[in-house]
């Protein structure tokens, strides 16, 4: 399922066509995938490890080079640990594939708990292709496949309270990129907030020993890899702030909704009313949850959500991408219906060409692929 999709995107690129149903396409080939959007970034950063002087000789992309300091070090880093047998480009898809099918995996173990094993494996299906932005950073250079396979599994050991695990993945899921801070936020708010009665009939030290901290201690290693980040930018970077100092990317703005500011550098465009079916979805999602009583996938999703409500960027359906699967979970009865296994089979297609169509017009431009290679 991971892998069928992404070959099937990929293929108009490797036959090298300059149209499909009407979309004209580069036909240059497979550099077509590797250069999209933020893929060659990616690359920068595996290949240099934030060395501002390699950066600023080998790469002519207008950007300040304390932007590079927004991605995060986990992806580039297993970029670097498979280039040796791969080149750098294509051990960029490579683990892009892998954590695609990370993430598929752990949306199975996780989904199986809302519906049967057949219906399972049929969400599975229809999460591998649905949202058609979901199949596009899984068929290209992305962190994205990481991050949300880490957020699933992550969640997912934590209703199992299995809580080194849950650390871990949540760890990973920080190192790869800064939203998974999240999780520890959520997962403080499941521990806390059904305790807090109690702080009105106890003293303050019976409460804590109430919330068994030791048991969840494990869950530290999320903040804690979020610090590591943060001191290895003082060591390469000499600034421990990096991060925030890398310039317009971290798309956070108030009032919330400013997205509809349509002259936002990241928005430029007044087209933009399914935005509001994404607030929409994402809001209904969240009373499901609580409904079913998926108290801790509710509550990551409301934290979560609560962020994207500040995001004012044209993206955001990809900045959405870590609810969705728990956005599956909620409305799971409905889509295991008949009706909507004939829906998805009307949309294979529309999904295929939007694909193709963003991946054309998501091309960085390179001129010398040599630094890359």
């Amino acid at each position: 399922m991971a892998l069928i999709p992404t070959v099937l995107v990929w293929l108009p690129f490797m036959l090298k066509l300059k149209s499909f149903w009407g979309i004209p396409l580069p036909g240059v080939g497979m550099s077509s995938i590797v250069a999209n959007y933020d893929g060659p970034l990616f690359l920068v950063v595996s290949k240099t490890l934030y060395n501002f002087d390699l950066i600023r000789f080998n790469y002519s992309f207008p950007l300040p080079l304390e932007y590079y300091a927004a991605h995060f070090p986990l992806f580039p880093l297993l970029i670097r640990v498979f280039a040796f047998a791969l080149g750098y480009p294509y051990s960029m898809l490579f683990v892009t594939i892998v954590s695609s099918i990370l993430a598929l995996y752990f949306f199975h173990k996780f989904i199986s708990d809302y519906v049967d094993s057949k219906n399972a494996f049929w969400l599975t299906f229809v999460f591998s292709i649905f949202p058609a932005r979901w199949l596009i950073v899984r068929s290209v250079g992305s962190a994205e496949p990481l991050f949300v396979a880490s957020i699933i599994a992550s969640l997912y050991y934590f209703q199992k309270e299995k809580y080194w695990l849950a650390g871990i993945w949540g760890a990973v899921a920080t190192l790869t990129k800064s939203p998974g801070i999240l999780l520890f936020i959520s997962y403080f708010a499941s521990i806390i907030v059904p305790h807090l009665k109690k702080i009105a009939l106890a003293n303050f030290s019976t409460f804590l020993k109430s919330l068994r901290l030791e048991k969840v201690f494990p869950l530290l290693l999320i903040p804690l890899s979020l610090l590591g980040v943060f001191i290895l930018y003082k060591i390469l970077l000499n600034d421990f702030f990096a991060y925030f100092h890398s310039g317009d990317n971290i798309h956070l703005v108030f009032p919330p909704f400013s997205i509809f500011n349509y002259s936002a550098p990241w928005v430029g465009t007044f087209w933009l009313e399914e935005v509001i079916f994404i607030y929409l979805i994402g809001a209904m999602g969240i009373f499901k949850l609580f409904s079913l009583g998926k108290k801790d996938a509710a509550i990551f999703v409301t934290v979560f959500f609560a962020t994207i409500l500040f995001v004012s960027h044209r993206d955001l359906l990809r900045y959405s991408l870590p609810i969705i699967p728990f956005l599956f979970g909620a409305f799971s009865e409905t889509l295991i219906k008949k009706e909507f296994k004939y829906v998805i089979i009307l949309l294979l297609l529309p999904i295929y060409l939007f694909s193709l169509a963003f991946i054309t017009n998501s091309i960085m431009p390179i001129g010398d692929w040599g630094p890359f290679l």
